[in-house]
C-alpha cells in the first residue's frame, strides 16, 4: 500500500494541526465533491449577527443579488435601531437582537409605526444574541460581530450543527483551543470570510490530503510601507501627531478603525497567520508573510510539488463574503471583473520584522499556544483602542504593551483543558493590564 502523505514542508507533518475548515481531509473533498454537484439552486438559511456593520450590509447586498439563495432567519446589531427596523420590515427575520433593552424598545416602536404585520421576536443583549445565533431554522451563522463577544454564540451554533461563516477573528485567535476540537466533534464546516483566508481557502478546493506545503498570506504593507524603518521610527520621535493621523488611514482597503490601526502595526497580519493555523492546520514555520502594496493577489498556497496557487480579485470585501454563505458553489454576481492590463503591475516584497515587531510577537505566541493568542489579541485591542482615544500613547507603544502583557502572563499560561472561561478571562486580564501600564507610562511621562 501507500505511504501516508503529510503536509508541510519538511513532509513530517510536524507542528500541523487538523483543520477547521473542511479541508486536507478525504473526508471534506467527498464533502466538497457532494454539494458542488447539488447545483445552485441551493437555499440557505442565514442567521447575520452583527447586521448594521459593513460585514452585515455587505451580506445583505448579497442576499438582495441572489434572492432565490438566501433567506435571512435572525439579525443582531449594537444600538442602531433605525437601520434594524430597515433590515426588518425587508427580510422579514424571526429574530431581531439589539444591544440594550433601550434600543430593544426603539425597534419595537419604529416596527410598530411602519405598520409591521410579521412582527419578530425583539430580543436584546448577550441573551438576545445567543437568542439570533441558535435560532432553529437557520443552518448558517454569519459572524460578524467584533471582539469577544462572538465566541459563545459561535460555540452555541456550532452545537446545533450550524456552518459558520466565519467574520470574527477572535473566534479563532483567542478561541481556536476550545472552538477546533467543537468544529470537529459537530462536523460543521467553518468557513472564513475575510479575504486572505477565502483565498486560502479558495485555492485548496480539490488539493487532495497531504498536498499542502506552504500557506502564504499576502499584505497590503499598511499606512507606513513606503516609510523606512529608521524614518518611521524618527517620526514616531518627531512627528507623532503626523503618525497617527497617518497610521488611521488605510491606503487600499474602506475598513474600520481598529484594522486599519493593525494594518500600520502588521499586528492584522500577524492574527492572520493564527487564523490560519487553525482555519487550514498548517504549522507557524509553513505560513508566511508577503507584502503585496497593491491587494490584488489575496493569498496563495504552495503544493508540495512547489506549485503556488493564488486566488486575484479586486479589494472588494463582497467576494470572500459571497463565497463563504455559497461554498463551494460560484454564484453569478454583479461584479467589475478583473482586469490585469489594467493594473498592469503586481509586485511583492519580504516584511521588515524589526520595522514591524507585532509580527513578530504574533508567531511567537502562536507557537507558545493556548491562552497566550487569547492576550496577543486582547492586549492588541485595548492598546489600539487607547491609542486611537489618543491619551498619549505612541505608535511604538503598541507592540510594548503587548510584549509586556505576553511576558507577564509566561507564569499563568495554560496550554491544555482551556475552556471558554479561560479564554474570556485571559482576555480581559490583558486589557485591564494594558490600561494600568498605559497609566503607569502617562505618569512617568508627566514626571519626566
Amino acid at each position: 500500500s501507500l505511504s501516508a502523505v503529510f503536509p508541510g514542508s519538511k513532509g513530517t507533518g510536524e507542528g500541523w494541526i487538523d483543520a477547521s475548515s473542511p479541508v486536507n481531509t478525504e473526508e471534506s473533498l467527498q464533502k466538497t465533491l457532494e454539494k458542488s454537484l447539488e447545483g445552485s439552486n441551493f437555499q440557505k438559511r442565514l442567521s447575520l449577527l452583527g447586521s448594521t456593520g459593513s460585514i452585515g450590509t455587505q451580506t445583505l447586498e448579497i442576499v438582495d443579488a441572489c434572492p432565490d439563495n438566501f433567506v435571512v432567519d435572525a439579525l443582531s446589531a449594537g444600538n442602531n435601531a433605525k437601520l434594524m427596523a430597515e433590515q426588518v420590515m425587508k427580510y422579514k427575520p424571526k429574530v431581531a437582537s439589539l444591544a440594550t433593552p433601550e434600543a430593544a424598545e426603539e425597534l419595537k416602536q419604529l416596527l410598530k409605526d411602519a405598520g409591521c404585520s410579521d412582527m419578530p421576536s425583539i430580543v436584546h443583549g448577550e441573551e438576545g444574541i445567543l437568542e439570533a445565533a441558535t435560532v432553529e431554522s437557520a443552518d448558517t451563522v454569519v459572524t460578524g460581530i467584533v471582539g469577544a463577544a462572538g465566541l459563545k454564540p459561535t460555540i452555541e451554533a456550532i452545537k446545533l450543527k450550524k456552518d459558520i461563516a466565519l467574520a470574527n477573528k477572535e473566534t479563532l485567535i483567542s478561541g481556536g483551543p476550545v472552538i477546533n476540537p467543537l468544529v470537529e466533534e459537530y462536523g460543521v464546516n467553518m468557513l472564513p470570510a475575510d479575504s486572505e483566508h477565502s483565498a486560502i481557502f479558495q485555492c485548496l478546493q480539490g488539493v487532495p490530503p497531504g498536498g499542502l506545503r506552504r500557506v502564504i498570506l499576502t499584505a497590503s504593507g499598511g499606512a507606513f510601507r513606503d516609510m523606512s524603518k529608521d524614518e518611521l521610527f524618527q517620526k514616531c520621535k518627531d512627528e507623532p501627531r503626523l503618525i497617527q493621523a497617518k497610521a488611521t488611514t488605510h491606503p487600499n482597503w474602506d475598513m474600520g478603525a481598529k484594522i486599519t490601526l493593525d494594518s500600520a502595526t502588521m499586528m492584522n497580519k500577524g492574527l492572520e497567520v493564527i487564523e490560519a493555523h487553525y482555519l487550514f492546520g498548517a504549522s507557524y514555520d509553513d505560513i508566511d508573510i508577503v507584502i503585496h502594496p497593491q491587494s490584488i493577489v489575496h493569498s496563495m498556497v504552495e503544493t508540495q510539488d512547489t506549485s503556488c496557487i493564488a486566488q486575484l480579485g479586486w479589494a472588494d470585501m463582497r467576494l470572500p463574503l459571497v463565497y463563504s454563505v455559497s461554498w463551494p458553489h460560484r454564484l453569478k454576481m454583479p461584479y467589475k471583473p478583473l482586469d490585469l492590463a489594467e493594473l498592469a503591475t503586481l509586485t511583492f516584497k519580504a516584511p521588515d520584522t524589526e520595522k514591524y515587531p507585532c509580527i513578530s510577537l504574533a508567531y511567537e505566541a502562536g507557537r507558545t499556544g493556548g491562552t497566550m493568542t487569547a492576550v496577543l489579541n486582547a492586549a492588541n485591542e485595548a492598546a489600539n483602542e487607547m491609542f486611537r482615544e489618543d491619551v498619549g500613547l505612541g505608535f511604538l507603544d503598541i507592540p510594548k504593551l503587548i510584549e509586556g502583557a505576553m511576558e507577564e502572563h509566561k507564569d499563568d499560561l495554560k496550554t491544555s483543558d482551556i475552556t471558554l472561561d479561560d479564554i474570556l478571562s485571559c482576555d480581559a486580564w490583558a486589557r485591564e493590564y494594558v490600561v494600568k501600564m498605559t497609566d503607569k507610562m502617562k505618569t512617568e511621562a508627566v514626571l519626566l
